[in-house]
């Protein structure tokens, strides 16, 4: 695991709103190789059109953006070695091309990457947040795959008292019918978890006092 606390949204509190709320941030989970591309085992049918939506939903942050990745580097001697042995194709050295973010990924954020062994990155978002006095900001989720890596991280969150509102179509499951699942799943979750679409989301990234 490479956890770099720098990383992440521009989230000082002079990104403040006018009203002393921290300004939400654009998190998007793994946008790799791995998740994205059409010959991986992995790769989700989704995943263009919801980054499409992802570019929508980061320029309007204005670089209030943190971009994970999943690295294999959990500890075989756990459950993950039984799960890499079910996927072998994934059993890689961490830095091997399949775990590089996409190229249209690369300058959604100008901050390095959080790099986790995990499904759910919450506590890495939150420690870093934290660490910079906006614990408390919302968060815009986005990223693949949606009944993975998103919903686990979502529903540590929501736990944790999170203020967390899901842009669907700018979720990547790994075939419709589970992303609508998880979608399903995540709503149970208010208020903790929103669940809206990028039309809907993109307000509250580029007017942040409202």
């Amino acid at each position: 695991m490479t956890e770099r606390p720098e990383a992440g949204p521009s989230a000082s509190r002079a990104d403040a709103p006018g009203n002393g709320a921290p300004a939400p941030a654009l998190v998007v989970i793994d946008p790799q190789n791995i998740f994205a591309a059409p010959d991986s085992a992995w790769g989700s049918p989704m995943f263009p059109a919801a980054f499409a939506n992802i570019r929508r939903l980061a320029d309007a942050a204005a670089g209030r953006v943190l971009v994970t990745r999943w690295l294999p580097t959990a500890d075989r001697r756990t459950s993950w070695g039984e799960y890499f042995a079910a996927w072998p194709f994934a059993d890689k050295p961490a830095d091997d091309p399949l775990y590089d973010l996409v190229p249209e990924a690369r300058d959604l954020s100008p901050h390095p990457t959080l790099d986790l062994p995990t499904f759910g990155k919450w506590g890495a978002i939150d420690r870093f947040l934290s660490s910079k006095g906006v614990g408390s900001a919302p968060v815009v989720l986005t990223g693949v795959s949606t009944d993975c890596c998103v919903i686990s991280t979502a529903l540590a969150a929501a736990d944790a008292g999170a203020r967390i509102t899901i842009a669907a179509d700018a979720c990547a499951g790994s075939d419709p019918a589970n992303h609508a699942a998880a979608i399903q799943v995540m709503s149970l979750y208010p208020p903790q978890l929103t669940v809206t679409d990028t039309d809907s989301a993109l307000p509250l990234l580029q007017n942040p006092a409202s």
